[in-house]
């Protein structure tokens, strides 16, 4: 029999549609993981703990495919992945569109000032004029990363007549070369970033970045914290060297309490909840994982396959 190690947290959508003739083990603690997972040929290990989770995979000996939830992976041991050759699918895309549309949230949100509008309510006072007074028709956005999320930002973006400007790794007509677009930020109003979190990435925007970009510039960050030089970000806004951030993660998370990041008027923190404002999340991995299960029993290839030796 096939052993399957699998976090309990999927188990009410998994449960009843798994094969009969599959040797399933659940956990839910690390100790319990730890239990399961040494004769484990696939794997399933998301916990809230991902210290957890690496520890959990340094245990699975036997493992063949490991399956995971979250897109980014960069807190598992990669070359444990490598040196074992084992098969690992994500959750690139599982998220997405709540992603994209937490982007255009916090454009606009920071477009109109409604922040303070909401401050206002909460102190009943009415208002007789708009705190933000931008419009995204006929700003032009960089978009930063054309993966799953980029894809979906992009379309989302344009049907508010932004320009948006893509840079990807390959040339395609209409986009920007990794090499390209930091003597262009100064054309650009809105700087989002949707890269995965690889070595190469990360300090990806830092002080030279900033000093490039137009006093009313706002970068959006849905991508990793790493990928933002994080004391130059909190220099360039304490300064007005730049518009505002809307930071959807931060380094590290949770932020700590005393950090100046929370006291600036032109830093909205959303506090890494773009992914979880949805209630599908676990319906399409499920759906994603039974459907990936079916192929690998086949021999058939498994998507959507994430590369430890590229870091996404």
């Amino acid at each position: 029999m096939t052993i399957v190690a699998i976090s309990g947290l999927i188990r009410p959508l998994l449960e009843p549609q798994l094969p009969d003739d599959l040797d399933v083990r659940w956990f839910l603690t690390k100790e319990e993981a730890l239990d399961a997972v040494p004769d484990a040929e696939i794997g399933w290990f998301d916990m809230n703990d991902q210290a957890a989770m690496a520890e959990t995979l340094l245990a699975a000996t036997s493992l063949k495919w490991l399956n995971s939830i979250y897109a980014g992976l960069d807190f598992l041991p990669m070359d444990v992945l490598i040196e074992r050759g084992i098969t690992v699918t994500n959750g690139a895309g599982i998220n997405a569109i709540t992603i994209a549309e937490y982007v255009v949230m916090g454009m606009l949100n920071i477009a109109k000032g409604y922040r303070d509008v909401v401050r206002a309510q909460d102190r009943r006072e009415w208002l007789t004029d708009s705190p933000g007074k931008r419009e995204l028709a006929g700003s032009k956005a960089l978009l930063l990363g054309y993966g799953a999320i980029g894809k979906l930002v992009k379309p989302r973006l344009e049907a508010f007549d932004v320009d948006v400007t893509v840079v990807r790794r390959s040339s395609v007509e209409g986009a920007l070369g990794p090499d390209e677009w930091r003597g262009k930020l100064s054309e650009f109003d809105w700087v989002i970033l949707a890269v995965p979190a690889t070595p190469e990435t990360d300090g990806l925007i830092g002080a030279e970045e900033f000093a490039q970009m137009k006093p009313n510039t706002v970068i959006v960050n849905i991508a990793r914290g790493a990928v933002i030089d994080q004391p130059a970000l909190v220099s360039a806004l304490q300064q007005k060297q730049i518009g505002g951030a809307f930071l959807d993660v931060t380094t590290p998370e949770p932020l700590p309490e005393d950090h100046p990041l929370w006291s600036l008027d032109n830093a909205h923190i959303s506090m890494h909840l773009s992914g979880r404002a949805q209630d599908k999340m676990f319906v399409r991995s499920a759906e994603r994982f039974l459907e990936n299960l079916a192929k690998y029993r086949r021999g058939e290839p498994v998507a959507p396959i994430f590369d430890p030796a590229r870091g996404y």
